[in-house]
């Protein structure tokens, strides 16, 4: 039987973070669950990844490229902080479709994961000040002249409260008060010359300096007072804890129906709500009463992982990319393919998530990814599962068996019809042994294709 502890962190480090080897797992166990979650929630006690690397060996797209996160994903010493920054990515999403240059989105990610765990004020006011955002939603042209109301409407809508919770004379003096917020872009700002990233820039002549009213509160309100006054709304406090609870805990419907269809736990977004309401949206507080509750430890394999969760849980399974290795390059096209490109969300409104990310075609290319790269029993994730099993010094039943391989490959719980299927396969070949080198080479072959199979498994699609 597999132990309730191993099976509770395992699932705290698949949405925390991008999963963990069995040996990782294991090292956890030996300590209080508490004691894992506020290690996570203080990434500064821990190295990040040493970016010169990545670099020295990738100097002509460095940071900017998806694969280079998607390396960070992988070996971080940090993993809460990755999927934070994945997080905001989603929630105040931008796209890098409308710019001839790539360095203001990766400055986004980088001021993302710098902030992924301060507080929502913070946030909002950082994203506000951002060249990417700034240019994504034209707030570089809102000037007091010619108020452009896209980054206004936007950030109530999509950033911070939700629709119906502020009216449209709101809009109008949310955007009044970013009048002049744009900024500095490099020139020449393209090739041949070089791409070059931008600063934000506050242009007092084009601020609207006029009194305002905006959510009931009346004055010479500037971007900053407004953020403040979004921040502590009520109505901010639930938004963010339903994006919260549909990234972490389980999958809701798409964001624009919230205003019309209610959460699915709404015990638990009152939980978390009122955890962003006493602690003013500290995030590593909400988050804390979020991983801590059990709400969040009772819902198993209840979300749909995006295509860039997927291939960073085949990649620690794997054990491979410890170490830089351009063949990394090949893992962001294939997230792509499955509908999830990095520094390029869909919409404003981020990627749809849950079931969504599934249909015929992109169901087909996540199973063949997992299956393709588990294949190989020389891959040291997958050799590290063959030698625990040899290591047990005696024959396996093919019912244990399997279920070890379910264990080793992430603490992986499967229905009834899924295990008893996975079963029947094993028994076709008997007992897994390990004797002579010929059975040890059989047995290594069977190893990879059990694998092969779990991770084709409809379980193995959900965190």
């Amino acid at each position: 039987m597999a132990n309730s502890d191993i099976d509770l962190l395992a699932h705290l480090m698949r949405r925390a973070g991008f999963g963990v080897s069995r040996d990782e797992l294991e090292a956890l166990a030996t300590r209080e669950y508490e004691a894992v979650v506020d290690d996570l929630l203080h990434p500064e006690r821990f190295p990040d990844v040493d970016e010169d690397i990545l670099d020295r060996y990738d100097r002509s797209h460095g940071s900017i490229a998806t694969y280079v996160w998607l390396y960070r994903m992988i070996n971080t010493g940090r993993p809460l902080t990755e999927k934070m920054t994945l997080f905001w990515h989603h929630v105040l999403a931008t796209g890098s479709s409308k710019s001839n240059s790539p360095h203001p989105g990766a400055a986004q990610i980088v001021m993302f994961r710098q902030h992924a765990l301060t507080n929502v004020q913070t946030l909002l006011v950082e994203v506000s000040k951002d060249p990417a955002m700034i240019f994504w939603l034209d707030n570089n042209e809102n000037n007091k002249a010619e108020p452009n109301e896209n980054y206004g409407r936007e950030l109530l809508e999509l950033f911070s409260m939700g629709v119906g919770n502020y009216t449209e004379q709101d809009v109008k003096e949310c955007a009044r008060a970013f009048t002049g917020w744009t900024f500095w872009q490099p020139v020449p700002g393209t090739s041949p010359y070089g791409k070059y990233g931008s600063d934000f820039v506050y242009d007092d002549a084009s601020h609207d300096t006029g009194r305002k009213t905006f959510l009931g509160e009346t004055g010479g309100l500037n971007g900053e007072d407004i953020i403040e006054i979004v921040a502590k709304q009520p109505a901010s406090a639930r938004f963010i804890s339903r994006h919260l609870y549909n990234f972490f805990v389980a999958d809701e419907p798409p964001v624009a129906s919230w205003n019309e269809v209610a959460p699915q736990d709404p015990d638990a977004i009152d939980t978390l709500a009122k955890a962003y309401m006493e602690s003013n949206a500290d995030l590593r507080y909400i988050l804390s009463v979020l991983f801590n509750s059990d709400f969040f430890k009772t819902a198993r394999f209840s979300r749909v992982k995006s295509p860039t969760e997927l291939v960073a849980a085949v990649l620690k399974l794997t054990g491979t990319h410890k170490s830089w290795h351009p063949s990394i390059r090949q893992y962001s096209q294939a997230a792509t393919e499955m509908g999830q490109t990095l520094y390029n969300p869909l919409t404003v409104e981020g990627w749809r998530t849950g079931p969504e990310w599934i249909d015929g075609g992109t169901l087909n290319k996540r199973v063949n990814f997992a299956v393709d790269e588990v294949s190989d029993s020389s891959q040291p994730g997958i050799q590290a599962i063959v030698d625990r099993i040899v290591a047990y010094g005696r024959p396996l039943l093919p019912q244990e068996f399997v279920e070890t391989c379910l264990e080793l490959a992430g603490q992986l719980a499967v229905d009834d019809d899924t295990l008893s299927r996975l079963i029947s396969h094993a028994e076709a070949e008997g007992y897994l042994t390990f004797g002579s080198d010929e059975q040890k080479a059989k047995s290594e072959t069977r190893v990879a294709r059990m694998l092969q199979l779990v991770v084709a498994t409809r379980e193995y699609q959900l965190n």
